[in-house]
């Protein structure tokens, strides 16, 4: 094992430690109970305002922020991709097919933290160079008080987030394009890497407002897409969606002698891939909502 193969898996054995895993799932658990699950009880104003006209704006956007649609495809394109696909078959390679209803309970219990870090980037969100801009350093450093205590918190994470949306994050984006492109249509991965690159930079040198009209294009095509495709491959194969559903619940909470022996493997996975492909508490979600213009954080 290289240098950088041992440190890499030294740093992911501390970050997905059993405390890490405990506080995500505590927090998400407790905002949601302290919000009375605005999940489910502000869903309907959440579609009203992702699709609707804002009652306190003629319009949904300006030239200081993005419309609620915009950001919200912003976020759904970082979240809707290797996570939630590789993620997903990592996490039943490992976990077995149980591990897959741990994702979906993370999924709803994540979504309390998601709103909460959303909420809070609307509440403390800075106009900018004429944008506005916000997020976790942000709020953590003016929510707590604007101290050098704060202040070093707000630090620690922008270096965070800044060496996983500028690095880790890309790369693994990036490798697993090339991978699949390299195998299905026999591109060289040094192309398809250097395109990705590119069609990145062009965006992303765009600005916030490039950022999501780009996005607000883009995602909802993907976003049909994988749907379309996933219904295509469970309608073929319709004969063992009951079968499937039945290895699921079975895996997750049957300890029989085969999922037993597994079953704290199985809970440990979902909750590790869950929390990977929906981002809940990562803070990356956070950003793109710093930069809606609307008058409710929903």
């Amino acid at each position: 094992m290289s240098f950088l193969d041992n440190l890499t898996t030294q740093i992911y054995n501390v970050l997905w430690a059993l405390p890490l895993i405990i506080l995500a799932l505590g927090t998400g658990f407790y905002f949601s109970l302290r919000m009375k699950f605005p999940q489910l009880r502000l869903f309907k104003d959440m579609v009203h305002y992702l699709l609707g006209r804002d009652r306190k704006r003629e319009d949904r956007t300006s030239k200081e922020g993005m419309s609620s649609f915009q950001a919200f495809a912003l976020a759904l394109g970082g979240r809707v991709g290797v996570g939630n696909i590789a993620g997903v078959a990592t996490a039943i390679c490992f976990g077995g097919p149980g591990a897959v209803f741990w994702m979906w309970i993370i999924a709803f219990i994540g979504a309390g933290t998601a709103f909460s870090e959303s909420a809070l980037a609307q509440l403390y969100k800075t106009r900018i160079d004429g944008e506005y801009k916000g997020g976790p350093a942000y709020y953590i450093e003016k929510g707590m008080g604007g101290n050098g205590f704060a202040k070093i918190f707000a630090v620690i994470f922008a270096l965070a987030a800044i060496l996983a949306n500028g690095i880790t994050g890309p790369t693994i984006q990036a490798f697993n394009f090339a991978d699949a492109a390299h195998n299905a249509f026999g591109l060289n991965p040094w192309i398809g890497g250097i395109a990705m690159a590119v069609c990145v930079a062009v965006v992303a040198f765009g600005g916030a407002k490039r950022l999501g009209r780009v996005s607000e294009l883009i995602v909802p095509v993907m976003a049909i897409a994988y749907i379309i495709i996933a219904l295509i491959i469970l309608g073929i194969n319709f004969k063992q969606i009951p079968e499937m559903f039945g290895l699921i619940f079975k895996g997750a909470f049957k300890m029989d002698s085969v999922y037993g022996a597994i079953w704290g493997s199985t809970v440990m996975w979902g909750v590790k891939r869950g929390i990977y492909s929906n981002e809940a508490g990562y803070g990356s979600g956070a950003h793109a909502a710093a930069s809606a213009e609307v008058s409710h954080p929903a």
